[in-house]
């Protein structure tokens, strides 16, 4: 059965996900549709190769992932399908899938070409679907497409390296549904340059001096549980990403807060770490 994923920022208030969902059920009945995420923050097109990055190597080879996300169709905004890593990938040429595709190269990148479609403000159902459709049905990109060699690079903000390597200085890159800030100070970063020393994470004003594996991992069960830190505290771990993860532990942004909104932390902030 053949598996399609949805990646938008249109959110579910309004019909443009179940359109997309009809669209390609009316034309593959027994295709397999997944939303991976509708909830990008509009137009924010790191954030959206962030989650696609995380998600899209789960799936069997095959799979065809329709990227819903600044398509609209320009000179500077070609629509693309990629083949990579067993994977398509269709969507505009906006930054997108150069992201994705880091230090990997596509085996084919190709520019959409449809006969007989006029442009309009929703080519995911005009143009995205009838492509991961033909692909369902056994069709080569090339009969849907012209040569194509322009994939538009938007370079990823980089952790940077001072203080004769005592510091590295990163950013946040993603705030999840907890709250919990994701930075781009990866592990093996980190690892590279630690050397065994001791370490302090500085964020705003808190700092943090361990890193733990799970969320958990502050709780120190051999204490009393009237002891133990739990609820509310602030922890640092190594994310499913291999990234450096800002947490408040059982966060809820209705409740206790995150550590976004109890350390003010937003998109692209400092975060500093310093080897001591």
């Amino acid at each position: 059965m053949a598996i399609i994923t949805l990646t938008t920022d249109f959110g579910y208030k309004d019909h443009y996900v179940a359109a997309i969902k009809g669209a390609i059920l009316k034309e593959v009945p027994n295709a397999n549709v997944v939303d991976i995420s509708h909830a990008v923050s509009p137009l924010d097109i790191q954030e959206c190769a962030y989650i696609l990055k995380n998600t899209y190597h789960y799936y069997p080879e095959g799979t065809i992932h329709i990227i819903g996300m600044d398509s609209e169709v320009s000179p500077e905004n070609e629509h693309i399908a990629v083949f990579m890593n067993g994977h398509y990938f269709i969507g505009a040429n906006n930054g997108i899938i150069s992201l994705i595709a880091k230090n990997t190269k596509p085996q084919e990148l190709v520019e959409i070409s449809l006969p007989n479609t006029e442009k309009n403000s929703f080519p995911i159902l005009e143009v995205f679907i009838k492509v991961a459709c033909h692909i369902v049905r056994g069709g080569k990109l090339g009969v849907v497409s012209k040569p194509f060699n322009r994939l538009k690079e938007i370079k990823e903000l980089e952790p940077r390296i001072t203080n004769d390597g005592k510091t590295i200085i990163g950013n946040v890159i993603y705030t999840d549904n907890y709250g919990n800030v994701v930075t781009n100070i990866t592990k093996t970063l980190f690892e590279a340059y630690r050397n065994g020393r001791a370490f302090e994470i500085i964020a705003r004003r808190q700092k943090i001096n361990s890193i733990h594996h799970s969320y958990n991992g502050i709780i120190k069960y051999e204490l009393p549980e009237n002891q133990r830190l739990g609820p509310s505290d602030l922890l640092a771990l190594f994310n499913s990403s291999g990234n450096i993860e800002l947490a408040i532990y059982k966060s809820d942004l209705k409740s206790v807060g995150g550590a976004s909104t109890l350390l003010g932390l937003n998109h692209l902030d400092m975060i500093t770490v310093n080897f001591l």
